[in-house]
């Protein structure tokens, strides 16, 4: 197996239910009631090309979703306005980005021997993660079965070597760790979304419903979003017409005009991710105001490695094991690390109004 970026296997793969106790630094608060009532719907001038502007409100964030122990208890959160990307970053538009900036992504480069102490040096090579379905059932106690840290696989090559971008132009940027997806951000004049702007945009102006289009998976029998069928991990049945990632746009958008909200890939966020975040912002009492996340990460599973939020679940999302194409449902991932599975959009924020002179 090759040498895993901070080695380990796709840290961006577990989910731990687990939430511990302790206190993390927090955003501000304000300690009066969660009104019902949103802010209005005024859209500010043009909007940027693609990007679709979220009036911001009130609303209430988390899941309770017995198995998402880290996304609970849910709890009332503020957002102010902003504009953010329609769809996920597509292969064209990182494309023009690298040849603008010439960035290589962390995929690109291989890992420094002085990072991994001991390790072979045939195994410091570049590569990526990449979901490799076994022949056959297998447990579900390790997602070491099905992924594989692959020699030149990157975001010109998502499959590996033998793949490129051809006829993808329109598919989600993959294998981008969180910094390749800051630097883009910063070069289009943007930035990545918080979580709680993430998680606001993606319920569509609905409130606590478990999907970001309504109550049911499948309304009237129809596919809202790229996942997994079939029996996890061995067999996609690509009932929803994908076996793996799709164009984007491929689903009905939410609604905000946001299409891929859920499943497809990953999204980054800003946010470092703890598994006790939640139950500390609840504990403040009132609504969190633009919570920014907390000042440090803990993952339980992985204690001493810091991780930063993903949203949105992916193409390999299923109730057999990860349902968290809900909104509510929160991922966590190695900075340091991409997948096949894995992209990011972008946010920008609204710019302060101009002084108007008055006529003289």
């Amino acid at each position: 197996m090759g040498c895993m970026r901070k080695a380990t296997l796709l840290r961006v793969g577990v989910y731990s239910l687990a939430v511990v106790a302790g206190a993390v630094a927090v955003a501000a608060f304000v300690t009066r009631p969660l009104p019902a009532a949103q802010a209005p719907a005024t859209t500010p001038g043009l909007p940027p090309e693609a990007m679709a502007w979220i009036p911001g409100g009130e609303f209430w964030m988390g899941s309770e979703e017995p198995r998402f122990g880290d996304a609970r208890p849910v709890h009332g959160v503020r957002v102010g306005a902003f504009w953010i990307d329609r769809t996920e970053v597509t292969n064209e538009q990182f494309l023009r980005f690298a040849e603008a900036t010439g960035h290589v992504t962390v995929a690109e480069k291989s890992p420094r021997a002085e990072d991994f102490p001991g390790a072979p040096a045939e195994n410091l090579v570049a590569g990526s993660v990449v979901f490799a379905p076994p022949a056959g059932p297998v447990p579900l106690d390790s997602h070491f079965r099905w992924w594989s840290y692959l020699k030149g696989a990157n975001w010109r090559h998502p499959e590996g070597p033998g793949s490129d971008l051809q006829g993808r132009e329109k598919f989600p940027v993959v294998h981008v760790a969180w910094s390749d997806a800051q630097a883009y951000a910063k070069w289009a004049g943007k930035r990545l979304p918080t979580e709680a702007e993430w998680e606001f945009a993606a319920r569509g102006g609905l409130d606590r419903k478990p999907f970001g289009w309504g109550d049911e998976f499948k309304p009237g029998g129809k596919f809202m979003a790229n996942s997994f069928q079939g029996h996890f991990p061995e067999k996609n049945t690509a009932e929803d017409g994908f076996a793996g990632v799709a164009p984007v746009g491929s689903f009905p958008p939410n609604g905000f005009g946001l299409s891929d909200m859920a499943g497809n890939v990953w999204e980054w966020c800003s946010d470092n991710y703890r598994a006790d975040y939640y139950p500390t912002l609840a504990a403040a009492g009132g609504v969190a105001v633009n919570p920014q996340g907390p000042a440090d990460s803990l993952d339980p599973a992985e204690p001493g490695v810091t991780k930063r939020v993903m949203k949105g679940g992916s193409f390999l999302c299923t109730d057999q094991y990860c349902s968290r194409y809900m909104p509510g449902g929160r991922g966590k991932g190695d900075p340091d690390t991409g997948t096949n599975h894995l992209g990011f959009r972008c946010v920008q924020d609204v710019p302060a109004a101009r002084p108007v002179r008055e006529p003289r």
